[in-house]
């Protein structure tokens, strides 16, 4: 079975990312063996931790940024043309103009989209990053509920 890096992060976000704090957080010792005995590859669970660690980077830094609002226009790379479908582009896009997603946010989710080891990404998981994006983003309950609707509700919405 092939696992990815998407998959392990799910897998520790569904388990110890639920943001209740009443119990004790394992270090990476006790989740990386937790990870093997789960089934996933010394690879693959590597690099989800290091993709973890660019997330809390981007945490730290947004501590105290004021979101701002802006007229500009996204214009994907090609590489981002070629791993996100027009369905992916398209989601982004909604997702910052129904105000879940800053310009700021929406930069931070296509940077850990691009960071995850796949050739292509699907709407599902541009979803799931988008909400361990702002799950670890300080202030950002409201849009994180939102998103938690959308991905565990599987209702997308309209897309004018």
């Amino acid at each position: 079975m092939k696992e990815s890096v998407l998959d392990v992060l799910i897998y520790l976000f569904d388990n110890y990312m639920d943001g209740t704090d009443d119990q004790t957080e394992p270090d990476r010792e006790e989740l990386t063996l937790e990870l093997e005995e789960a089934g996933f590859r010394d690879g693959e669970i590597a690099k989800a931790f290091d993709w973890l660690e660019e997330l809390a980077r981007y945490q730290r830094a947004s501590e105290g940024v004021e979101p701002y609002v802006t007229q500009s226009v996204r214009v994907f790379s090609d590489q981002e043309r070629v791993r996100l479908d027009p369905d992916c582009r398209g989601f982004l896009m909604y997702l910052e103009q129904i105000g879940i997603l800053t310009p700021v946010h929406r930069e931070i989710v296509i940077d850990r989209i691009m960071a995850l080891d796949s050739d292509e990404i699907d709407l599902d998981q541009v979803k799931w990053v988008a909400l361990m994006v702002l799950f670890n983003l300080p202030g950002q309950e409201a849009a994180y509920a939102w998103m938690e609707d959308l991905v565990f509700d599987n209702q997308v919405g309209l897309f004018h």
